[in-house]
């Protein structure tokens, strides 16, 4: 347990203390949104935007563009547009000339921090890597969240595992409760007789109590990981997938008109409830408290998500119905095995 909490403890100060999205704001300190898609653009971009629309409200803000790399390149030359004063008329013009392509490299990207360097970056490479690939910053979005997934299995396996073997240590379990139901519950001594008898019954089955845990530890910093990697690389939350655009919030494409954004909602509802209750319905639960609780954690949880999907951008509801889909495939595997 205090392993678990140093580990947790680690992640936070990571997090807090290293460089992570600024959000990009006004003269007057409001954080600028793109009313076309309805996302609230990053101050710290990694690379330079296409959108015309975006370009207008970065120069808007004094952001410079200019000294960005392209998110990627597909040539090595580009046209670029550059002022230059004219010697004979002393004006100033512009003129277009070609330059190399330069792409984002995360070795040579300016450091902020260990949070970016270690998560956001590598993870914005890989995104865009498949990307350029597939042709589709969507799909490059979609097979690094199940390489991602695939990497981390060996670890979510055998926290999946856990939940099949607290299903078989139940019925033992059960039985300890009804064992010690009518025994004072303050005496430290009676309590102390039946945590041992539960420790032997876990160590019977295998099962370790506060494994379950670490699912949630991995979940949360891949989910912020990822959020970042989209609001910092303008070529993922340009993108259309399916024709999605993935910048856009489902709340402002139905806006829009749009209604192919509820199939998105629902999804999410749909993937996020099958992969709770996949997870949930055969932890061992020994009391009527304790099942009826469990029951309102994932349904609040659930309910939760579903909201937050209306207003996250489409990429990020991709990335989590992956994970979801990836979540259920992986329990239905885990079931087979113990049978």
């Amino acid at each position: 347990m205090n392993n678990k909490k140093k580990l947790v403890t680690l992640l936070l100060i990571v997090v807090l203390l290293t460089g992570c999205t600024k959000q990009l704001k006004n003269s007057e300190g409001k954080v600028v949104v793109n009313k076309v898609t309805g996302q609230s653009l990053t101050e710290n971009i990694l690379c330079k935007p296409t959108d015309e629309e975006t370009i207008k409200l970065y120069k808007e803000n004094e952001i410079d563009l200019e000294s960005l790399p392209n998110c990627v390149c597909k040539e090595k030359k580009i046209k670029v547009k550059e002022k230059v004063v004219d010697k004979e008329t002393n004006e100033e013009k512009e003129v277009e000339k070609e330059v190399d392509c330069e792409s984002f490299n995360m070795i040579k990207s300016k450091y902020d921090g260990l949070w970016a360097s270690i998560f956001v970056k590598p993870l914005a490479t890989v995104i865009l890597f498949f990307g350029k690939i597939t042709n589709n910053f969507g799909i490059g979005l979609i097979i690094t969240s199940l390489i991602i997934r695939l990497i981390a299995y060996p670890i979510t396996r055998k926290t999946a595992m856990q939940s099949e073997y607290m299903k078989k240590a139940q019925p033992e379990m059960e039985k300890i409760e009804k064992k010690y139901a009518n025994k004072d519950q303050n005496d430290k001594e009676i309590m102390m007789q039946k945590s041992q008898e539960m420790m032997m019954v876990y160590k019977k089955y295998n099962v370790s109590p506060l494994s379950g845990c670490l699912l949630s530890f991995l979940q949360l910093p891949l989910f912020i990981a990822f959020l970042e990697a989209i609001n910092r690389v303008p070529a993922i939350f340009e993108e259309k997938f399916l024709s999605l655009h993935l910048g856009t919030t489902p709340s402002v494409g139905m806006q829009n008109g749009n209604y192919l954004y509820i199939l998105v909602i629902l999804v999410v509802a749909a993937t996020t409830y099958f992969s709770f209750k996949a997870t949930t319905k055969d932890q061992a639960i020994t009391t009527s408290d304790g099942a009826k609780q469990t029951k309102m954690m994932s349904n609040t949880f659930t309910i939760m998500i579903i909201v937050m999907s209306v207003f996250m951008s489409t990429a990020l509801d991709i990335y989590w119905i992956t994970t979801n889909l990836f979540t259920i495939v992986q329990n239905i595997i885990v079931k087979r095995e113990v049978k």
